[in-house]
Order: C-alpha cells, then sequence, then structure tokens
C-alpha cells in the first residue's frame, strides 16, 4: 500500500474557502479517478515562520503502478483546478509506503 501526501500551507486570507473547496470539491475528484481508496485531511499543529495554515492530506493506494497512473492520467489537470487560489498557498509532495500497520 503506498500512500500520496500532500503538504500545503495557505494564506489565512482564503484559508475558510480554500478548505470548503478542498473537503467539497478537490478531495472527491481525487477519489473520483477510482486510484485511491481513502483520503485522511489533518491539520499540521505547528506554527510557520513564513504564516499561514498548514495541512497534510494522505491518499491511499493499493500500490506504486496505481500512483503512477494517477500522475500520468490525471494530476496535470487536478492540479490545474487549484489556479483559483494561484499565489495563495504552496505544496510539496511525498511518497509513502506503507511498511507496517498495526
Amino acid at each position: 500500500m503506498y500512500i500520496y501526501n500532500v503538504t500545503i500551507n495557505v494564506v489565512e486570507e482564503v484559508h475558510e474557502e480554500w478548505l470548503q473547496w478542498m473537503k467539497e470539491k478537490h478531495i472527491p475528484q481525487m477519489l473520483d479517478t477510482g486510484k485511491f481508496t481513502k483520503a485522511l485531511m489533518t491539520r499540521v499543529l505547528v506554527e510557520e515562520a513564513m504564516g499561514g495554515i498548514t495541512y497534510s492530506v494522505q491518499y491511499t493506494t493499493k500500490d506504486k503502478a496505481t500512483l503512477e497512473a494517477y500522475y500520468n492520467e490525471n494530476a496535470t489537470e487536478l492540479r490545474a483546478a487549484s489556479k483559483r487560489f494561484k499565489d495563495k498557498f504552496v505544496a510539496f509532495r511525498t511518497e509513502l509506503e506503507v511498511v507496517s500497520e498495526q
């Protein structure tokens, strides 16, 4: 199992609008690709020197091939959907391989 983790820092002035968009539009669209089995959105409990509010969204997928299919078939379009928040957030992405779950 793999986790596609996206960590996002969003400026406070658009935070509420962005959060609603993530929960009602973007995360459901990610799940609708059929490439992810679930999504977990968490708030990172740290104060950033640059300000803003930070979240981690973890999308679970069955294997690396499915994640690669997401990159090839869906990532460009879904990332472009965030253009309404251009220059209001920064994001970085991390791939995680689940080694053990207890």
